[in-house]
This record gives C-alpha cells, sequence and structure tokens, in this order.
C-alpha cells in the first residue's frame, strides 16, 4: 500500500504519516489514497429528525470511487482488473453507474460500474475505526438508498458498499473462457466474474481505507439475500483468507441437506450446468464465440439476471478455485475462514407469508408435494391443520421454522470444527406502510439505522427505537466481532445443542426455534435427502 496523506483544500500544509492528525471532519480535506486524491463532502446538511446521530457534523461521504477497471470491451467476462491510478482530485460526488443486469432504478446502468461509496465519522485519516463492507441483494446497487451507510458511521463504523457484476457478465461459463483461465491462472473453469468483484472490492478496502480513517485488520462483512451469498462466498473462499474478522449474512445460511440451500446464500451449479446454461443464453443472443460476445452493446445483457432461481441460471459455479468445494464440505472439513458470525432470517420469507389465506386442500397438496418418502403425516401431525384458517397458519410456520432450524443446523456443523462463535436470530417486525410482515429485506434499514430515508410508509416512534437497537446490536459486533453491550437484551451465542434463537424486532430474547418434535422431524427430513 502506498503512502496515506490527507492536505487541506484551502491551504498548502500537506500532513504525511508522522504529522499531527487534524481534528476535522474529513470533507474539509483532500484525501490521498494509493489510487489518487479524493474529495468527499458532508453526509447531512442537518440533524435527521428522530434519529438522535451524535456526530452527524463529522459524516462524510464519498461516492462512486472506482475500485476495479472498467468491465467493458476486452475486459468483458474477465476477472476484475486494476484501477488506473489518477493524478487529479476524485470528486466523489456522485453516485457511479450501477451495473449490466442489477435490475436497480436508483443509478444509471453501465460496465465501467466497479465501484464503492465510503461514509466515515473520522476526524482523522489516523482514526483506525473498524469498517464493514455491505453487500446489497439482488435487484439492488450501491446507490439505493435503503443501504444509505451514514447512521452506522454516525456510531464510529466505517460503512463501505459496492457494486458487483451479476446476470451474464458475472457469471458466464464456456469453454474459451475457461481456456483463458487455464492460460492466465491454470484453474480449468470460467464464471464467477461477480464473486471475482466481492473479493476485488474486499481486497481494495484493506488497500484503502486507512486513507479513510479506517482500521484495515478490522473488516467485517455484510450482506442481505443475494448479498448474503456474496458474504458466504467472501467467508468460505481461500482467495479471502485473513482479509476479514467477521460476517454477518442476512436471510442467509441454512442446512446444507434443504433444498431451499440451493437457491439461498450457498446455492451454486456445477460446471457442467452453468455451461449448459451459457451456451443456450450465447445462442439466444446469436453468438458462438467470446469475442462475438464483447462485441454486443452492453444493454444485450440487462435482462440476463436470473437471481433466486432454483435450477440453472447466471449465479456461481462451483469451480473449486474461487469457490473451494461443496457446500457441505465447507462444513464438514472445515474450509472456510474461522471469523464470528451473526446469521438470521426473517419470519415471512422463505416460503413463510404473512396474510396467507389458503384453503385446507391446497395445504394437503403442498404438503404431500414438499414432504415424500414417508414425512408427510408426521409433518401433517407436527403441522396439524383442519379448516383454511388453520392451514394458512401452519403453512407459513412451518416455513418459519425451517428457517430457524435449518440455520442451528447450520451453526452445529460449523461449531463441529471452528472455534469462532455463531449468532443466530429472527426478525419479526413488520415495517409500516407495507402488508407482507417481517418480509424478506425489511430487516436492512433497521441494521443500518438509516430510517431518515423512507421506503416502506411513514416511519413510527417504535420503529426509530428499534432502529437503534438493532443498529446497536450490529455496530457493537463490527467492533467487537460480539453483538452485545451496553443497553442491550443479552443475545447467546449458539452451541451445538441450542433449541433457541434470539429474537429481534418486536421482542428481544432468547424464543423456542420450534418444538422438540419438530426440530427432530426437520432434522430427519433433511437428513433422507441430497446435500448441495
Amino acid at each position: 500500500m502506498g503512502v496515506i496523506r490527507s492536505r487541506k483544500v484551502a491551504g498548502a500544509t500537506v500532513m504525511g504519516l508522522l504529522a499531527p492528525a487534524a481534528q476535522a471532519a474529513l470533507y474539509d480535506s483532500v484525501l490521498e489514497t494509493p489510487n489518487g486524491p479524493v474529495q468527499g463532502y458532508a453526509a447531512f446538511n442537518s440533524s435527521p429528525a428522530n434519529m438522535n446521530l451524535t456526530n452527524w457534523k463529522d459524516v462524510t461521504v464519498w461516492k462512486g470511487i472506482p475500485f476495479a477497471a472498467d468491465t467493458s470491451g476486452e475486459n468483458r467476462f474477465r476477472p476484475p482488473q486494476s484501477v488506473k491510478p489518477w493524478n487529479t482530485t476524485f470528486d466523489a460526488k456522485d453516485y457511479g453507474l450501477s451495473c449490466v443486469a442489477s435490475g436497480t432504478t436508483y443509478a444509471d446502468i453501465g460496465e465501467d460500474c466497479l465501484n464503492v461509496n465510503i461514509w466515515s465519522a473520522a476526524t482523522s485519516i489516523d482514526a483506525k475505526l473498524p469498517v464493514v463492507m455491505w453487500s446489497y441483494p439482488a435487484g439492488g446497487s450501491n446507490a439505493d438508498p435503503r443501504f444509505d451507510g451514514a447512521g452506522t458511521a454516525d456510531k464510529g463504523v466505517i460503512f463501505v458498499n459496492y457494486n458487483y457484476r451479476t446476470g451474464a457478465t458475472g457469471w458466464l461459463v464456456t469453454p474459451e473462457l475457461t481456456e483463458e483461465n487455464v492460460a492466465s491462472i491454470g484453474v480449468n473453469s470460467s464464471g464467477n466474474y461477480g464473486m471475482l468483484d466481492q473479493f476485488a472490492a474486499l481486497q481494495w478496502v484493506r488497500d484503502n481505507i486507512a486513507a479513510f480513517g479506517g482500521d484495515p485488520d478490522r473488516i467485517t462483512v455484510s450482506g442481505q439475500s443475494a448479498g448474503s451469498a456474496a458474504t458466504y462466498h467472501i467467508l468460505n473462499s481461500n482467495l479471502t483468507k485473513g482479509k476479514f474478522v467477521g460476517a454477518i449474512i442476512q436471510s442467509g445460511v441454512r442446512d446444507p441437506y434443504d433444498p431451499l440451500a440451493t437457491s439461498l446464500a450457498e446455492g451454486y451449479q456445477t460446471y457442467d450446468v452453468a455451461l449448459n446454461y451459457s451456451l443456450s443464453y450465447m445462442e439466444s443472443v446469436n453468438c458462438s464465440t467470446i469475442a462475438c460476445m464483447r462485441s454486443l452493446p452492453w444493454d444485450t445483457f440487462d435482462d440476463s439476471a436470473m437471481p433466486g432461481s432454483t435450477g440453472a441460471s447466471f449465479k456461481g459455479t462451483l469451480d473449486y478455485y474461487a469457490m473451494p468445494d461443496t457446500y457441505l464440505n465447507t462444513l464438514k472439513l472445515g474450509l472456510a475462514n474461522d471469523v464470528p458470525i451473526m446469521t438470521g432470517n426473517t419470519r415471512d420469507e422463505s416460503g413463510a407469508s404473512y396474510g396467507l389465506n389458503i384453503t385446507l386442500d391446497e395445504y394437503l397438496d403442498e404438503t404431500n408435494s414438499t414432504y415424500s418418502g414417508g414425512f408427510v403425516d408426521k409433518f401433517l401431525a407436527a403441522y396439524a391443520a383442519n379448516d383454511s384458517a388453520s392451514a394458512s397458519a401452519a403453512e407459513s410456520a412451518q416455513y418459519t421454522d425451517r428457517s430457524k432450524v435449518g440455520t442451528q443446523n447450520f451453526a452445529t456443523y460449523w461449531l463441529s470444527n471452528r472455534t469462532s462463535p455463531v449468532w443466530t436470530y429472527l426478525w419479526d417486525h413488520a415495517p409500516p406502510g407495507q402488508n407482507a410482515g417481517a418480509a424478506h429485506m425489511t430487516e436492512i434499514q433497521y441494521t443500518q439505522n438509516n430510517l431518515y430515508n423512507v421506503y416502506y410508509g411513514e416511519w413510527e416512534a417504535e420503529d426509530y427505537q428499534i432502529a437503534t437497537t438493532m443498529n446497536g446490536y450490529w455496530v457493537n459486533f463490527i467492533k467487537n466481532g460480539n453483538p452485545n453491550g451496553d443497553g442491550l437484551t443479552q443475545w447467546d451465542s449458539v452451541s451445538a445443542d441450542t433449541t433457541v434463537t434470539q429474537e429481534l424486532g418486536d421482542g428481544w430474547g432468547p424464543i423456542p426455534i420450534a418444538n422438540d418434535e419438530q426440530i427432530s422431524l426437520f432434522k430427519s427430513w433433511f437428513l433422507s435427502l441430497t446435500a448441495i
């Protein structure tokens, strides 16, 4: 890493590493980074209402800083390339481009999209604040206001979010690309360019974050849904070893035998499946060579993202390089990075639906199609129903419990050959202004303490209180590798035989994962299936 300096915008004094650190908001200075000088801006013009942010005047935001080169042309379908340093000051006022097929509506789209945003309340480049790197869910980008990091930065944590490639540009697998990889890095596979973007972003943070007052040896990786997949990729890979100290996986990991795992954070596909899917896609855009694919306009690929598919799609490929082994083997063999983990789910996701209204016959049909092999009667006894109301409740309870049991089973595998602790949770608060309950993604703004941005409906007094508590747990984990701290309900890490998880949202403290019969039933059913 190069020498890091800060120079005052209106002054002639340049401060090196040995000079006394100035105590001023960093937007008052042009910061010297290893890639070149950057100018940031005040994140707030005034104190946000109802938020009780005590350091808002000091929070600086830098937007759109490139962490890798433009991915168009010859860089398309290649690992991220190093960004070229700049000599003139980079004006980090506006969000950069979002990546092709991201699906976002918050920024312009293009292939020069590998950029980061940084929020820091440091008043000195020597502050050495802990850092969190956030990976967004499918359909997102680092410009989405739900992922604004100023509320977390106010609490003494540097928040970084970034873009990564998805769709065809992120995951295409072909024999030609594999030959390129064999020649360049000796890997007999291809694809996973989006995953390598995620790793490159982490490396950029390590190499550059000291310039923004951060500590490169105290980075926590975090994300939700597709972003939890990114976090899990980082957690598992040998390419990221020793580069981070903790992981927060929101709506992600579960039992490796659960069929839902194929479409969640742990999901991936074999090389052959990815290859066949990619070749079919190339045929659909009238290309038979990579030269042709690299010559197409970028918007050809803008509808190629298929997040959450249980079948073949553009997603991670088991390449034994970026992804070192199967999900089951990474757990059983202890291949992942051994760091503390927080992970959990929301109550109304992954099959559980708030306000569900199905008939008894529909419930019976669903149970019969899901739990075959002698388990149907057992599940109907464990989740009994005799009319539409009880059938709807049983259906959702079944899926919520499946998430909780699966997350505990992940923790059991993890703890069998690692020393770092795991904290699990269930989020159960429904934000105002929507009717899907504690649905997928509803916890994000509370964990990031950015309720100054309204996404669902007008926040109520309890929402601000919940955000303070949620963000408190998250910030403590980022700072200390443990979510507990003053003023917060105790949250115990789990053991292999734990039968509770932590409720977050409408209540705080341990709640049962399920009853003993239901837990045992899910465990037996999982083991009757094939692991991923």
